[in-house]
């Protein structure tokens, strides 16, 4: 074989191996495109020709347990729905307004989806939160001005959001039972909610009792505000009063509603009232209710770890007062009103006073009054008598 056949016979194996190679990149794609045009064919037909605005085109593929997505951090996040529970919700079978499907929340049910990926499951979370808002307008404006969704704003993504409180598919009314309320709050402030939970409050709450505060009846609902502002602080006392001021509320638990009116006429309501009133937002430093009491953590008054009992009080007083004496706490004589079986010195001593001081001031007017009368009568006697 010359020289020549040999050149020739490689060329034409080097073509060959470039029309094959050349045959795999162009038909290995359209393969691939059409077998994937295939199974989407094949899904597309499990479907309803046209989006019916139930729930049953989207179940055709969430309703899968074990469906999941693979997000840009390479986490995965479980997409599957169980079709029984979503029905059971609020948004179910039993809501008012008729119960809701997929794309009222999610938007458009096209297949296959075109919004791209969050970055994280967290911020798929917050993402997803902003559904609620399209309906739930007026805890959407309280929410604004709340801690919660200002620490968002600033980027802090791991702030609660209306899912974390309220879950997803799965939403069912807050306050049933009403101790749910509380344990909703502690899946993130969970030492706060220990305290809580042994607190007076807290026992009397998950052992059933109605009127007892939650989380929610202090600090408030959407419109949540930072407890250590000053503006907390100093309308902290008509906080506690709403409860502790009510008549009906407190003769059911033998607490006497002058606990309040006491606060306010000695030296520290006074002074906290006078900032209220003028300036909120000032700070001040006279003890407020959770100062003596407790803030998560109140006692009933009479028990060993109550802050106010007569065994830890100078303790609680040094906290503010670092230099009282052993008899520091005589001075106070509590939230109750002196009588003769609280306090009798004093409500003698209180007694004596009430009578003398209008005695005394009755007795000058009197006094001044005759006075003025016999100057008159003195007067008018004078010029009778020219």
């Amino acid at each position: 074989m010359t020289r020549l056949h040999v050149k020739a016979w490689l060329l034409a194996g080097i073509g060959i191996i470039l029309l094959a190679t050349g045959y795999l990149f162009v038909s290995l794609p359209v393969r691939i495109h059409a077998q994937e045009a295939q199974e989407s064919q094949a899904v597309q037909n499990a479907m309803p020709s046209e989006p019916t605005g139930d729930n049953s085109f989207c179940l055709v593929c969430h309703a899968d347990s074990d469906a999941t997505a693979t997000l840009d951090d390479g986490t995965t996040l479980h997409v599957g729905v169980d079709p029984s529970v979503l029905e059971g919700s609020v948004h179910g079978a039993g809501n008012e307004q008729g119960a809701l499907g997929c794309v009222d929340c999610h938007g458009t049910d096209a297949f296959p989806h075109d919004d791209p990926l969050p970055q994280s499951a967290r911020a798929y979370t917050v993402q997803a939160s902003l559904m609620c808002t399209n309906c739930h307008v007026e805890q959407t404006e309280n929410l604004a001005d709340g801690v919660h969704y200002t620490a968002i704003t600033d980027g802090n993504l791991n702030s609660a959001s209306c899912v974390d409180c309220h879950g997803s598919h799965d939403i069912q009314p807050p306050d049933e039972p009403r101790e749910k309320i509380s344990e909703t709050c502690g899946d993130c402030h969970t030492s706060v909610f220990t305290e809580y939970r042994d607190s007076v409050h807290g026992e009397a709450l998950f052992e059933g009792d109605p009127n007892v505060p939650t989380c929610v009846d202090c600090h408030g609902v959407h419109g949540i505000q930072h407890p250590t502002t000053a503006l907390f602080r100093n309308r902290s006392p008509e906080l506690c009063a709403e409860c502790h001021a009510d008549t009906e509320l407190m003769e059911e638990y033998g607490i006497s509603t002058y606990v309040f009116e006491s606060y306010l006429t000695d030296f520290h309501g006074t002074t906290v009232q006078l900032f209220n009133q003028t300036d909120p937002n000032v700070p001040t430093n006279k003890a407020v209710c959770y100062d003596c009491h407790g803030v998560h953590n109140i006692a009933e008054a009479s028990a060993d770890k109550s802050r106010v009992v007569r065994e830890n009080l100078l303790e609680t007083c040094r906290e503010c007062h670092p230099d009282a004496s052993a008899d520091f706490p005589d001075s106070w004589v509590g939230h109750f009103p002196p009588s003769l079986d609280n306090h009798p010195l004093m409500f003698l001593v209180d007694l004596f006073y009430d009578i003398l001081i209008p005695v005394v001031v009755g007795g000058f007017l009197f006094l001044i009054a005759t006075d003025i009368i016999r100057r008159i009568r003195k007067m008018f006697s004078g010029r009778s008598a020219e």
